[in-house]
């Protein structure tokens, strides 16, 4: 008996098929599969989420000093000449971050090996690249998910039923984030 479901795919077509439609589940919060589907990424997604609420507080907050580039008006670098040259104006600036501990930057660095980059185009702008946003998934896991699921035993998931597809009647399902 096989320990996981092999959907008809190679391992690499599979893995990359899983980590997809995870990305998509985490970011969008429901997606519509087949339920053989379904399942199998109801387990990648439930560990994802449950390493997002164990260690959702494993951070310090730090204070930083950082040098930033003086800018006009039009968001262009402010330059002055010194000893004949055009030098760029810095000035300090100081910052609070957040600093992962261990076992959190480990958890961090577990979610990216299933997780893809997800890049977020407005509406308006479709079709260019100009405004795009990368999506950071890993902070939605541990600044939205983790506190919101910080209560739950597991079960972070839900399989909807929807009916059969009309092409090879294959059971459709809507699984979503509870």
């Amino acid at each position: 008996m096989a320990m996981y479901r092999k959907l008809g795919r190679t391992s690499s077509q599979r893995k990359a098929l899983l980590r997809n439609q995870v990305t998509m589940l985490i970011h969008h919060g429901k997606i519509r599969t087949t339920e053989a589907k379904a399942k199998e990424i109801r387990k990648l997604a439930e560990h994802l989420i449950t390493l997002a609420v164990k260690e959702k507080d494993n951070f310090e907050t730090v204070t930083v000093e950082a040098k930033v580039a003086r800018k006009d008006k039009d968001g262009k670098r402010v330059k002055e000449v010194v000893d004949g040259k055009k030098v760029t104006v810095y000035d300090t600036v100081t910052k609070t971050v957040k600093k992962d501990l261990p076992s959190r930057l480990h958890a961090r660095r577990q979610m990216l090996r299933v997780l893809y980059p997800v890049t977020e185009v407005p509406k308006e702008l479709a079709g260019r690249k100009a405004r795009t946003k990368k999506v950071d998934l890993t902070d939605k896991l541990f600044s939205e998910l983790a506190p919101k699921y910080a209560g739950r035993q597991g079960g972070y998931t839900r399989i909807v039923k929807i009916g059969q597809r009309k092409g090879d009647a294959a059971m459709e399902v809507l699984i979503e984030l509870v």
